[in-house]
C-alpha cells in the first residue's frame, strides 16, 4: 500500500507554465552513471544512436490530415487513456512514463500546448478519470493494481499542485481492471475487471456492491452520465445496464438490473452514452453498430429501442472502441490505428482517418462541445475536427426551417445553420 508521509515531499508536485514550456520542481532527466565518462568508441556510437532516435522519433508521430486540428505530444511514454474534465477546461492523459499531464483545452487551437505534469510515483497509470468539481482525479495504477486519489489545488500563480492521498483504495480485483469511472453527482467511483466483477465504491475507498455481470468476460464497462447507469458489454451479445441506486438522503441503497440492449449476434466490443444519457450505441464482432432510444421507463417493462443499425465489418475480425458526440449525431469507430466517422441519422460514413497513430488506438473521446474529437494511442494524442459533426448541424436546421412558422424561431434557425455552414467551409469539408 501507498502511504504519504509528508504531502509536499512524497507526492506534493508543484508546477508552472512558462511560455508554453512545463516546469516541474522535481523531476530528473538521464544522467551518466557515477559520472564515470565513456571511452571515444562507445562515446561515438552512443552519438550515432541518439541521432538515429533523432531521425526515427518524427517518423512515429507523422500523420497529416485536412481536418487534424492538433497534436499534443509532451509524454515520453505511450498515452493508454484520456478524459475531459466536466467544465471543459481541461484534458487528462495517462502513459506508461508514470505521468500524468492535464491540458489546457484552450491552448488546443493555438501553437502551442500548455500542459501541467503529475508524478506518479513508483508506478504508472493505465487509466484516469476527472472528479465531478475538477478539483482532483483518480488514477488505476498498472504495479500496484489499485485506485490512486490526486488532489489538484490552484496556486496563486495560477498553476496547480497535485498531491496524492495518503492511501490507496484496498486491492480487491482478481483480474485486470479494464475501466474505472466517477459518477458526475460524486456519489460513487466504478471499476470493471476483465472477468465479470464491477465493484461499485464510496469515495472512501468502501466496496458499495459487487456486480456480477455473467457475460462470460467484460469487454467494457462504463457509468452514464446521468449517473444512474452502470453498464458492461462481453462475451454475451448484449450490453447490460443496471440502476445505482441513493436515498433521498444520498445514502446507498442497492444495484438492480435496469434493461438490456439486444439486437447483436455476437460478442459487444464496446459502448458509449450520449451527453443526456438518452442514446447508447455499440459495436459487435457481428460486423455491425447500432443505435438505441434508452430515454424508456424500464421499470413499465418497457424497452430500448433500436434507431439505426451499420455495418462495419473491421469489428468482425479485431476489437474496436467507440465514441458517440454528444449530441448523438456522430458515430466515431476505431479499429487498430485507424478511426472511422459515422452519421448516425443516415448510417453513412463520412470521414475516414488511416493510421492516426504509430500503435493502436487505446482511447477515443469527444470533447464536451462536439466539435472536436480526441484519439490517443502512441506519445500523442490528436484531435480532429467534427465536421460530420457541423454537416449534421446543416441537415437538421434545413429541414427544421421549413417547418417553422414563427419568424424569431426562423432566425435562430438560420443563424446556427450559417455558422455550420461557415465552420465546414473554414475546414474545407462543405459538400457542393
Amino acid at each position: 500500500m501507498h502511504k504519504g508521509k509528508e504531502p509536499s515531499t512524497a507526492f506534493g508536485m508543484t508546477f508552472g507554465v512558462c511560455g508554453g514550456r512545463t516546469v516541474s520542481v522535481s523531476g530528473w532527466r538521464g544522467q551518466k552513471a557515477n559520472g564515470v565518462p565513456l571511452d571515444k568508441s562507445l562515446r561515438s556510437k552512443k552519438q550515432k544512436q541518439k541521432q538515429h532516435i533523432r531521425k526515427e522519433k518524427p517518423q512515429q508521430h507523422n500523420f497529416t490530415h485536412r481536418l487534424l486540428a492538433a497534436a499534443l505530444k509532451s509524454h515520453s511514454g505511450n498515452i493508454s487513456c484520456m478524459d475531459f474534465s466536466s467544465n471543459g477546461k481541461y484534458l487528462a492523459t495517462c502513459a506508461d512514463d508514470r505521468t500524468v499531464r492535464i491540458w489546457s483545452t484552450k491552448d488546443f487551437l493555438q501553437r502551442e500546448h500548455r500542459s501541467m505534469r503529475a508524478n506518479v510515483e513508483l508506478d504508472h497509470a493505465t487509466l484516469v478519470r476527472f472528479s465531478p468539481d475538477c478539483r482532483a482525479f483518480i488514477v488505476w495504477l498498472a504495479n500496484g493494481d489499485t485506485l490512486r486519489v490526486f488532489k489538484m489545488t490552484k496556486r496563486e500563480d495560477g498553476g496547480y499542485t497535485f498531491t496524492a492521498t495518503p492511501e490507496d483504495f484496498p486491492k480487491k480485483h482478481k483480474a485486470p481492471v479494464i475501466n474505472i469511472g466517477i459518477a458526475d453527482t460524486g456519489k460513487f467511483i466504478m471499476t470493471a475487471s476483465s472477468d465479470t466483477t464491477v465493484l461499485i465504491w464510496n469515495l472512501k475507498g468502501q466496496v458499495l456492491s459487487t456486480i456480477n455481470t455473467n457475460q462470460m468476460n467484460n469487454a467494457h464497462a462504463a457509468i452514464s452520465p446521468c449517473s444512474r447507469f452502470v453498464a458492461s458489454c462481453g462475451f454475451t451479445p448484449d450490453v447490460k445496464v443496471w440502476e445505482v441506486c441513493f436515498g433521498k438522503k444520498g445514502d446507498f441503497q442497492e444495484v438492480v438490473r435496469a434493461f438490456e440492449l439486444k439486437g447483436h449476434s455476437a460478442a459487444v466490443h464496446f459502448f458509449a452514452f450520449s451527453n443526456d444519457s438518452r442514446r447508447m450505441a455499440s459495436v459487435s464482432k457481428d460486423g455491425t453498430w447500432k443505435l438505441w432510444d434508452t430515454d424508456v421507463e424500464y421499470k413499465q417493462q418497457q424497452d430500448p429501442y433500436l434507431l439505426r443499425t451499420g455495418r462495419f465489418e473491421e469489428a468482425s475480425t479485431i476489437p474496436c472502441r467507440l465514441a458517440l458526440s454528444p449530441d448523438a449525431q456522430v458515430l466515431a469507430l476505431a479499429s487498430g490505428s485507424s478511426i472511422h466517422l459515422y452519421n448516425t441519422r443516415r448510417g453513412e460514413k463520412e470521414e475516414c482517418f488511416e493510421q492516426v497513430h504509430g500503435e493502436c488506438i487505446t482511447d477515443l473521446s469527444f470533447d464536451i462541445t462536439g466539435r472536436l474529437l480526441a484519439s490517443c494511442g502512441d506519445r500523442a494524442v490528436r484531435l480532429f475536427h467534427n465536421s460530420p459533426g457541423h454537416r449534421a448541424v446543416v441537415e437538421e436546421m434545413q429541414s427544421l426551417l421549413k417547418r417553422a412558422s414563427n419568424e424569431s424561431t426562423r432566425q435562430r434557425l438560420q443563424q446556427q445553420l450559417t455558422q455550420a455552414q461557415e465552420a465546414l467551409k473554414s475546414l474545407g469539408a462543405l459538400k457542393k
